[in-house]
């Protein structure tokens, strides 16, 4: 069994890192460098970076924090948020990034995820996909749809549509937003999960929701029951790639080697 990653997610906004509810609600959560040098030491398999205001200025000031981390922990690090072109990628390459993620961008011009995957590979490029259940379909099965704009605009593209034609642009990773869990403590919303887990063949990370360690395990070890209730059927996608987690993590309720440790003990192969 390939080992699961636990990611920290840094949501940063004009310099510091901030976490709400839903995508609402911000608060300050404190020093993204400090933060990142703590998970680095305790042993987070990645680091993201999301650049909420993603507009040119607070862009330069997440790059600028960027290039300080990237001096002081050897993991992989993502940033997203303000990603519109190859020129920005490069840019955040440059500052130490391993990768970006891409949301709007990607849904106003799809091709812009060929173009990075092109110019530097698909495992650079994570589709970051923010998405909101929508209600049943003829047949009562839930869907979901695509948001833009940090949650803010339903596009209208159903979430598991968008995120196949994503990988099939050159796609390597999917960063999945649940905008329903988002902050509430509630649990990841692992039918989502599972859906893209099984539509698109490539790593998929959970994010939005995480209130326990329990909850971390769930997303890693398995995946939602099928539809009337039954469990996964035979050959479908096992539990998430990995977990981002943030507001545990952020304001001390637990860390890095508890989650590894408890997940672990449920069957979950982690990284030590």
């Amino acid at each position: 069994m390939q080992a699961k990653r636990i990611i920290p997610c840094l949501d940063v906004d004009d310099g510091r890192v901030v976490k709400g509810i839903q995508f609402k609600g911000v608060k300050d959560a404190g020093d993204p460098v400090e933060l990142a040098r703590r998970y680095n030491e305790e042993g987070a398999d990645e680091l993201t970076f999301l650049d909420i205001g993603a507009s040119y200025k607070s862009r330069a000031t997440l790059l600028k924090v960027v290039e300080r981390v990237a001096r002081e922990v050897f993991i992989p690090l993502c940033v997203g948020g303000g990603i519109r072109s190859v020129e920005d990628t490069r840019d955040a390459m440059n500052a130490g990034a391993d990768k970006v993620s891409v949301c709007t961008s990607a849904l106003e011009r799809p091709e812009l995820l060929s173009e990075i995957a092109l110019t530097y590979g698909s495992q650079c490029v994570v589709l970051s996909l923010d998405a909101a259940r929508a209600g049943g379909d003829e047949s009562g099965r839930m869907t979901w749809r695509a948001y833009s704009r940090g949650g803010r605009v339903d596009t209208g593209l159903d979430a598991i549509d968008w995120a196949v034609r994503a990988v099939e642009l050159g796609a390597g990773e999917i960063l999945l937003n649940s905008i329903d869990a988002d902050g509430t403590g509630a649990g990841y919303d692992l039918e989502l999960t599972r859906r893209v887990l099984n539509a698109a063949p490539v790593p998929v990370i959970a994010s939005g929701g995480a209130g326990n360690i329990d909850q971390i395990a769930a997303v890693l070890l398995s995946t939602a029951p099928g539809e009337g209730g039954d469990a996964p059927l035979p050959g479908e996608a096992p539990g998430a790639d990995a977990a981002l987690v943030a507001s545990l993590l952020h304001f001390g309720i637990t860390t890095i080697p508890e989650i590894k440790k408890h997940a672990q003990s449920k069957g979950v192969c982690v990284r030590w």
